[in-house]
């Protein structure tokens, strides 16, 4: 989407002009951020992305304990205005070499901005390719709340996990969920490891002691739901009734205690598709490493990535957010509750729907302090509203889970059951392959449903401070 751009600094200027031998142009240098609420240095204005093509070698037995990483990506991009240079996120790695359309391309690095100074300006509308050599170890990025991400080392290998921007610390690029693109993953390990990433497995092939796994993905794809995850897998193929290809890959240490709710996925999706309307992308499954491997599950396109087996409630969770997460993704970080509210309800329509509790009874166990058995986690469900965390260290915390869960159950009590399902498979399809952010969601509830009133939803549980006065 087309971003308000930002300038650059007086240092980043005085750099570039210095590499360019200096020299007047009419564009002027696309912006380092596109504004994010929360991580404002997190993707970059005047280009939009159409399709990654990632070539990756990478050798885990390095004397670093990242081991060792080289790459060229390849980006194809859209300027979105006249552009005299542009920026790429990349925290970490060597950058050897840059080229725009074939020509060397000069360079700047500053923090995690690559800024790329190419040989001619490029023109509002034009269609580009950037090249760009980089090696070395890997980041692992601590987050604002002291989670792991980007690239972290496994038992026999390493995942490249991206929520919120980890992604750049294994490929260049415009990393912010409102720049999607489609992408093709090339990466080739020793023999013996496998890698496992988003989409379709298209080849796999091994020379001179190597193996290159091809990866294709056809829909469009935020990078904070990119993946590669390298290591010794049991892989199964198979497909659901309705024919959707169905891929795991297990750690073999977690084969047995995995095999059980694996064996759900396609009742879970045929489940899903009734509630959330046709599943957006070609195929589904699931990763499975060891409990030590990473502290989170992600919604990694087309197959969810966890740290030892899940039960069938999280690997529900992980399913849905292939609608409301992965497929309508959020404008801003400040919009995780539309990701993580969606997939928290489905835990509660699944248990509805499977002889648990109902939907009913969470939301009372939540608002009378009884759904958990410690009196803190109960009481932080409060601690703010979902769709306004304080800081960047709080958008994976309850209120934007559990609360944001609530607003949707409010908003099912105002109009009805069948109302409500209609909302659900509605917004998943006006948003697909999208962003919406939560004035648009606001927005699309209110022209659903014209003749209810939804103020009392977005000023006290949506918006509000603390606990509402009643349910």
């Amino acid at each position: 989407m087309r971003t308000p751009r930002l300038l650059v600094t007086a240092a980043t200027a005085l750099a570039l002009t210095a590499c360019s031998g200096g020299g007047s142009v009419d564009g002027t240098p696309g912006g380092s951020g596109v504004r994010d609420p929360y991580f404002p240095k997190a993707g970059n204005s005047g280009y939009d992305v159409g399709h990654y093509d990632l070539t990756l070698d990478y050798d885990p037995d390095t004397d670093a304990d990242a081991g060792h990483l080289a790459g060229t990506a390849v980006i194809t991009a859209r300027a979105t205005e006249d552009l005299s240079a542009f920026n790429l996120d990349l925290k970490g790695l060597d950058v050897e070499k840059v080229e725009v359309e074939g020509r060397e391309a000069r360079f700047h690095r500053a923090g995690q901005e690559l800024t790329v100074r190419p040989a001619d300006e490029l023109h509002d509308g034009e269609t580009f390719r950037v090249s760009v050599r980089y090696s070395g170890g890997p980041e692992t990025i601590t987050d604002p709340d002291d989670s792991e991400e980007g690239w972290l080392p496994t038992a026999d290998g390493a995942v490249g996990l991206g929520e919120p921007t980890g992604s750049m610390a294994w490929f260049p690029g415009n990393h912010h969920p409102s720049d999607k693109a489609t992408y093709d993953i090339r990466m080739t390990v020793p023999k013996g490891l496998g890698v496992v990433s988003n989409g379709e497995l298209r080849e796999e092939r091994t020379r001179n002691g190597r193996t290159t796994f091809t990866w294709h993905t056809a829909e469009p794809m935020s990078s904070h739901v990119v993946t590669v995850a390298v290591g010794t897998w049991k892989t199964a193929r198979s497909t659901t009734d309705d024919g959707l290809s169905v891929y795991t890959a297990v750690d073999p240490t977690q084969a047995d205690a995995s095999r059980k709710v694996l064996k759900r996925i396609p009742e879970i999706m045929e489940w899903g598709q009734e509630n959330f309307g046709p599943y957006p992308f070609s195929s589904t499954g699931a990763i499975v490493d060891r409990d030590e491997d990473a502290g989170y599950a992600l919604e990694t396109q087309n197959r969810p990535y966890f740290p030892g087996a899940p039960d069938t409630v999280l690997l529900v969770h992980e399913l849905t957010h292939q609608w409301y997460g992965n497929s309508v993704s959020p404008k801003t970080w400040r919009d995780m509750w539309l990701n993580e509210g969606f997939a928290t309800y489905a835990e509660w329509l699944w248990e509805e729907d499977h002889g648990g509790d109902t939907a009913q009874e969470s939301f009372d166990a939540l608002y009378d302090g009884t759904y958990y058995d410690d009196a803190a986690a109960n009481e932080s469900v409060w601690a703010f509203p979902p769709a306004d965390p304080p800081d960047a260290a709080h958008i994976s915390e309850s209120p934007v889970y559990q609360r944001g869960a609530m607003v949707l159950h409010k908003i099912r009590e105002t109009v009805g059951d069948d109302a409500f399902w209609k909302l659900l498979r509605g917004w998943s399809a006006a948003h697909r392959h999208g962003n919406a952010d939560t004035d648009d969601f606001t927005a699309y509830v209110e022209k659903s449903a014209p003749d209810e009133d939804f103020t009392e939803i977005w000023e006290d549980w949506l918006r509000g401070d603390g606990r509402p006065d009643s349910p």
